[in-house]
């Protein structure tokens, strides 16, 4: 891939995260942000030289309940390894190739904040690790999100030259790969072992790219939905423009203009389609549902994207008073919040789906054959798909609960607050793909709908998405293995198909 992302510590966007970590986009560093780096690193080392020098953690002490230990400068390089290799305390399952390269990025990018200390050589390693493909092997689990240490410590492993990594696709010893790549191990100096593992690089990485994937996917929810709209013969007086007007909360608004654009020039606008003056809420309030889901979006993006753009370290240089400050920085409870929020707006959108789902499929309510059956006595259709959407649905209702608040006092009863962030984005990032399911699902069923009802015309962008649906599901004219039109459906979904289609189609 051809393009290159210049960083300089301050305006990385989650958008250009996924481009590196899942496109493989190329890093460069802005010569100012070398320039920082190198001249805070100078002060750094000449506070190393002063033996006057209060005691400051990580720095000239050990860590956590070590940090009554005192650190000659003789022993630092000692130190900074054992430091790594007792922190390499992570268990599986490993992180993904995406997951990796997220995480080096954002770390790279706080880094470049400036408000670490470290070396030029290490900054360095980050950005060739990120452009020759070389990557840590990272398990996952073990960060309670007051700093990911013990998966982090990981790449302090490969950066020494030690444990294994992925390069180029092959997985191998870190010194062979390093060896293959032109590199020398680091011995790595004052307090660079703490900057490698003290910070949530990880979970913030990870949380870039689920957060990313979550708005794709609303795109697509929100197309799916006025599909389906139009596959119930639904009532459109719930998207009026100045309903919102009078009370204008901005998710709900902005969906329900989405929603009428792609609906402009459907059959849905002549009126006398719908059967009754007010639909099951499951239609009527789908704009305010996903509505939700885009206000949970809109507190936790802003959040996120500081994160990713500052320094979490502690303590902390502060390179123009010449000193270190021992700080909270590392506490991301904010945008973990943000997150469980975003998990429960989504479980409402789940079972918002099946509610829609079971309405096509029941003739009380849409007025087409039962279970969408072409004939409504010899197909039985869609007669179980209920059964397997329901079951998707429990479980995000079971990830949707919060687990922020689960946590115990550590280190001796110092550490006595966490977020469990990394849990938090992995459970977020499982609804999302149990959601992928079930839109792939209500988009079938929508188009299955549309044709039993055979009105016309569609409107000017639900029809480019029921073409993508029928391109990949043909119409249920008989019985077959319904686990296949399910998988298609998944497959459309991940694809990112829908939402290019929405977002090409109304330049949202």
């Amino acid at each position: 891939m051809n393009v290159i992302i210049r960083l300089t510590g301050s305006d990385l966007t989650l958008e250009q995260v996924a481009l590196v970590a899942r496109q493989g986009a190329v890093v460069e560093i802005a010569s100012e942000a070398e320039e920082r780096i190198r001249r805070t690193r100078s002060m750094v080392l000449s506070m190393a030289e002063d033996r006057s020098l209060p005691r400051i953690y990580g720095f000239n002490t050990g860590v956590g309940m070590n940090k009554d230990w005192d650190i000659s400068r003789e022993g630092l390089a000692a130190f900074n390894t054992m430091l790594i290799r007792s922190h390499s305390a992570a268990v599986g399952p490993e992180l993904c190739e995406a997951d990796v390269r997220a995480t080096l990025l954002v770390r790279l990018n706080c880094l470049l904040a400036d408000g670490t200390g470290v070396s030029w050589e290490l900054v360095e390693r980050y950005r060739d690790f990120l452009n020759l493909h070389l990557h840590p092997v990272m398990p996952g689990r073990g960060s309670i999100g007051e700093a990911d240490l013990v998966s982090l410590a990981h790449i302090g492993l490969a950066v020494m030259g030690e444990g294994d990594v992925v390069f180029r696709g092959e997985r191998m010893s870190a010194k062979r790969a390093l060896e293959l790549a032109g590199l020398e191990p680091l011995v790595l100096g004052c307090k660079e072992g703490l900057a490698i593992v003290s910070s949530n690089a990880m979970a913030a990485g990870m949380a870039a790219l689920v957060l990313e994937d979550c708005e794709r996917l609303m795109d697509a929810a929100d197309l799916i939905y006025a599909l389906a709209l139009e596959g119930y013969g639904g009532n459109v007086s719930p998207l009026d423009a100045a309903c919102y007007a009078l009370r204008p909360v901005p998710g709900p608004t902005q969906t329900a203009e989405r929603v009428r654009r792609y609906l402009e020039g459907s059959f849905l606008w002549k009126g006398g389609v719908a059967a009754t003056m007010q639909d099951p809420l499951c239609f009527r309030s789908a704009c305010h549902v996903h509505g939700a889901v885009r206000d949970a979006i809109s507190y936790l993006k802003p959040h996120l994207l500081l994160h990713v753009n500052a320094t979490d370290d502690n303590p902390c240089v502060l390179a123009e008073e010449r000193r270190f400050a021992h700080n909270s920085n590392f506490e991301v409870t904010s945008w973990v919040l943000g997150f469980e929020m975003l998990g429960q707006a989504l479980s409402h959108l789940a079972r918002n789906i099946c509610y829609q789902v079971v309405k096509m499929d029941s003739t009380g309510f849409s007025r087409l054959p039962r279970f969408l059956s072409p004939d409504g006595t010899s197909v039985m259709a869609y007669t179980t798909n209920q059964k397997t959407f329901s079951a998707l649905e429990a479980e995000i209702r079971h990830l949707s609960n919060p687990v922020s608040v689960d946590y115990m006092a550590l280190s001796g009863e110092v550490e006595d607050h966490a977020s469990n962030a990394p849990l938090v984005v992995r459970k977020t990032a499982r609804i999302l793909d149990n959601l992928r399911y079930m839109l792939g699902m209500e988009a079938y069923h929508a188009a299955q709908a549309v044709d039993l009802r055979g009105l016309a015309p569609l409107g000017a962008v639900t029809a480019r998405a029921y073409e993508a649906v029928r391109a990949v599901i043909p119409f249920l004219e008989h019985d077959r293995v319904i686990s296949a039109d399910i998988e298609r459906g998944y497959d459309l979904m991940a694809s990112g198909r829908m939402s290019e289609i929405a977002r090409d189609m109304t330049g949202v």
